[in-house]
Formats: structure tokens, sequence, C-alpha cells
């Protein structure tokens, strides 16, 4: 049996009644939940929307409002308050909580709407040069863009996952030149690679037979090995991208003519120098920017606004790009380049992904491609697993430089958080299976009396589909660790409070049941949305 969601009944009654009193149905009041107990369960600005076009004291009309509400909502509203300049505060029955518990049990937990203009969005993230593994700090952007991408496929969007594969330019010289040099048992140039992996890429070639001497052969081959070790350290990691984009491609499929000529058709193209130009600051960047310079050299910015030319070619309407800490400048320059093709910068956002560091013991560790002490992703998943890393990459805003403490994350107990809600969720599905295995007890339990500490995990339950916009509207993952935290703590001093099987009363323990079975799948549809896992035993 399906049951309505008792916030949105209790909005559209408080919507209603004030739309009706205004003789106006573009009113929209709010409805929040109370930040104190004894200030209800939630409360309305409706009577001060009024009070204007009413002409009245939003006091009064609180007054009446309150009453029609009372009318409509019947037993399962306790009572009303009016507070300050005009608040309604509600006071919802145990009637009310019970009734919310089944509709969302009816779905699991409570059911996220779809946003009401969904986008085509395109999420790049990572694109780490193809020179060398993913380090630790890839990880973070790999978190962050799935996160992201699982968050606004949840808000009702449409998704794609993307890779962009430099798989062109000086770095990927060098690269080959590095590989080469080992195979002849040398040291790699001043501006090479130095990691052991590279040692091992040179073993692989002469085993295979290629020849050192031929660089655009090992460029090839080396960036398509380490495109592989990519590809399986993310999904290791519980990341499968929907695309990965190769640089190469722009020009072997001659979408960079074509991109410059899209912009030159916007009329921001000038030549000069022998160069080609983009008129950036007409779109309030600091200067022009090169597309290609005098010596026919496409420049990175010229190949990255073909690349996003291609993203607008495919349909999307959204392209959101995950970055690292160094790309501050970038961004400017890149929404110019769309809006001068579009019209719309706003079509175009960057995230800017701040650093990681590494903490066991106090002492920080250092990463880097080019020298041997780099962290691989693998090597931190290895040490921590996949569910601690995810978390503790994404438990910060990724504006922030965040330190991961190794020690905490390898521990079992409270003070590890995603230990912490991961063993909430175990605990439920133990309760469930105790449950399982013994008579429960009669009754109704849409009838049974409500704890406080019920209430509290059951508003916090309801709370959802909010947290899952607003995480997605913000691009903050982080919001979704918080949330569940939240309701495992929620949920441990409900466990604490109320006897669950064996509970005596009509219908007691089939409603606490009922909430332990809508709270696990919260919980698992939290981390879920994190990339992390929901243990059942733990």
């Amino acid at each position: 049996m399906s049951h309505p969601d008792p916030v949105s009944t209790l909005l559209e009654v408080v919507s209603s009644a004030a739309r009706k009193m205004a003789g106006d149905d573009s009113i929209n009041p709010a409805l929040d939940p109370s930040p104190r107990p004894e200030m209800g369960d939630y409360s309305t600005n409706a009577a001060m929307m009024l009070a204007k076009p009413l002409g009245r004291p939003p006091r009064e009309i609180a007054a009446e409002l309150a009453a029609v509400i009372e009318g409509e909502m019947g037993e399962t509203l306790e009572k009303t308050e009016i507070a300050g300049p005009g608040f309604i505060n509600f006071f919802l029955g145990d009637a009310w909580y019970r009734n919310a518990v089944a509709a969302m049990a009816a779905t699991g937990a409570a059911e996220v709407p779809a946003v009401a203009d969904p986008e085509r969005i395109i999420v790049e993230f990572v694109s780490a040069n193809p020179t060398g593994p993913l380090t630790a700090a890839s990880g973070r952007h790999a978190a962050y863009g799935d996160a992201l991408s699982k968050l606004l496929r949840e808000a009702g969007n449409e998704i794609t996952t993307e890779y962009y594969v430099n798989d062109g330019g000086t770095q990927v010289e060098n690269f080959a030149a590095s590989i080469a040099a080992r195979m002849n048992g040398e040291e790699p140039p001043e501006n090479g690679y130095r990691g052991t992996y590279v040692n091992e890429l040179a073993e692989r070639a002469k085993a295979e037979g290629h020849d050192s001497a031929d660089l655009e052969n090992l460029a090839r081959t080396g960036v398509s090995w380490m495109v592989d070790g990519i590809r399986g350290s993310l999904e290791n990691f519980g990341v499968r991208m929907d695309d990965f984009f190769s640089e190469r491609s722009l020009y072997e499929d001659n979408l960079v003519d074509r991109g410059i000529q899209r912009l030159r058709e916007s009329g921001r193209v000038f030549d000069e120098e022998g160069a080609v130009w983009l008129r950036t600051t007409d779109f309030g960047d600091d200067k022009d920017r090169v597309l290609i310079r005098s010596n026919g050299e496409v420049t990175y910015f010229g190949a990255d606004v073909a690349y996003h030319v291609d993203k607008i070619e495919r349909g999307n309407d959204r392209l959101i790009d995950v970055l690292g800490a160094d790309h501050h400048g970038y961004v400017a320059r890149m929404a110019a380049a769309i809006e001068s093709l579009e019209g719309d910068k706003s079509e175009f956002e960057a995230q800017i992904m701040q650093l990681i560091h590494l903490v066991e013991g106090g002492q920080r560790t250092k990463m880097s491609k080019r020298a041997g002490d780099i962290v691989t992703l693998d090597e931190l998943t290895g040490d921590i697993g996949v569910d601690a890393a995810r978390w503790f990459l994404l438990q910060r805003s990724h504006d922030r430089t965040i330190d991961l403490d190794l020690d905490l994350a390898r521990s079992q107990s409270s003070e590890n958080p995603v230990y912490y809600v991961q063993y909430a969720h175990a605990r439920i599905q133990s309760i469930l299976r105790k449950a399982a295995g013994q008579s429960s007890g009669g009754g109704d339990p849409l009838a049974a009396p409500v704890d406080p500490s019920e209430k509290a995990l059951v508003s916090k339950l309801l709370e959802f589909p909010a947290e899952v916009h607003e995480a997605a509207d913000k691009r903050a993952p982080h919001r979704i660790c918080a949330y569940a935290s939240e309701v495992a703590a929620a949920f441990h001093a409900f466990y604490r409070d109320c006897l669950v099987v064996g509970a005596e009363g009509e219908g007691v323990e089939a409603a606490r049941i009922q909430l332990c079975g809508v709270t696990a799948e919260t919980i698992k549809r939290s981390l879920a949305l994190l990339g992390i896992s929901s243990p059942e035993r733990m």
C-alpha cells in the first residue's frame, strides 16, 4: 500500500490555506524543520508572506491560518504556536510520524523528487596526465567527481562522466624519452620521469620487442599501457567512466580546426603577428589568449577550447570540469570561450580541488609522478580500503586542503566516521535478522505511540531528499557524509532509548522494526551516493 509523503502533504495544506486566504495561487510559503524541539517540528513563514497583500499584522493572519490548518490536519497535528513576528510552529502528533515511516517504507526511504528542469550534464574529472599511475591526490578528484555525478543523477539529471586523456604534447614526448632511456640503461632526460614504474614499462617494451629509437611508438604504447592501468585503478576504486576522450582525436578528427572555425564565426577570433587569438578580454579575462602560435602549434588552451566545443556539440546543457588547485587562472578564459560560442558562460563551471596530505604519525607524505616517492591510489586503497579512502577524501569540502589521517582511517572504532556509519547499518541488519526469527507483537503500527528518540530519527530520515538536492545544487558531496553521520547518531540514540524486538504495546514492536528498515535503507542509499558499501555484518 502506498502512502503520501507527510512533509509534502503538510506543505500542501499550508500552501493551500495561504493561497486561499490571499486569493493568489502564486504564493509559495516555506516549510522548514524547527531548530529545537521546544519550537515544534516544522515552521512556516506563510503569515508574513501574506501581511503585505492583505494589509494586516502577520500574527493576526497567523492565528487564522493556524486554525484552518489544524482543521485540515486533524489528529496528525497536536497543536500550533505563533512565534516571533508571525511564524507558525507545528507540533505534530504520533500519527503523523507513523504515517511518515509508512510512506518511506513503501519505497524503502524518502523519495527524491526529480528537479523541475533536468539537464544533460557532462562531468569531466581526474584527467591526470597518462604519464604515471594515479596518485592518492587523483583519488580525491575521482571520489569527488564520481559522488557528484551520482548526486546529480539522483536529482533527475542525465549524466555522462568523462576522462580527458592528455596523450599529446611535451609531457608525452618526455615520457617516451624516459622509457627509451631506461630501455638503454640510461638516466631519463632532465624533464623526464623517474618513478620505478618507468623501469617496469621499459622492461615490458624490451620484452615485446619495441625499438627504443621509435619515440612515437613508445609514446602511443606507453600511454596505452598507462591508461589501462588508470582504468583499472579507477574501477578498483568504484569509478567507472562512461568515456575516455583522447586529446589526439582532436587533431585526427579535425576537431581543433572545427572548434576554432566556430569561434571565428562568433567574431571573437583575430590574427596578429602570425598567431591566432581569442578575444577573451571581452568577457572579463585579464588578457586575450593565443589559440595557435605563430609556428602553427596549437596551444593547450586552443586544444581545450576545441574539446569543450565538442562537448557542447554532443548536446550537453552543462559542462562541469573538476580541476586541480593550480587551475584557477584557467576558469575565466574557458568561461569566456564558452560565452563567445553560446552566449552564456553559465553552461561551463569548474570545481577547483584543493590538495590532500597523507598523515601518519604526524608526518606528511609527498606525492610526485616525476620522482619515485609517489603514493599511488592503489597503494592507498590497499592500505585503508576503498570505503575508508572514499569517505576520508569526501568528508571535507573539495575547496579545502585536507589531511588524511591514515591511523584513524585504519581503525575499527566509533572514532572512525565511516566505520561509525557502516556499523549503524550492520547493527540494524542484526536487529532485522533477530526480528525475522521471532514472532513479532501484534497490533497496528500506525496506532503505536512514538518515543522522542523515534521522532528525532524520523525527522532526520525525512531530510534525505532535501539533503540530496542541496548537495547536488551546491556541488557538495561532503554534505552527504555529514548527513549519513547524523542519521547514524540518531539511530544509535534511538537504539539506546528504545527496545525494538520484544517491545511492548500495541503495534510498537512492528512500528520500530519498520523504522529500523527505513533507517537501514536511508543509510545504504546515502553511502551508495558516496560510492561506499553498506556491510550487513561487521
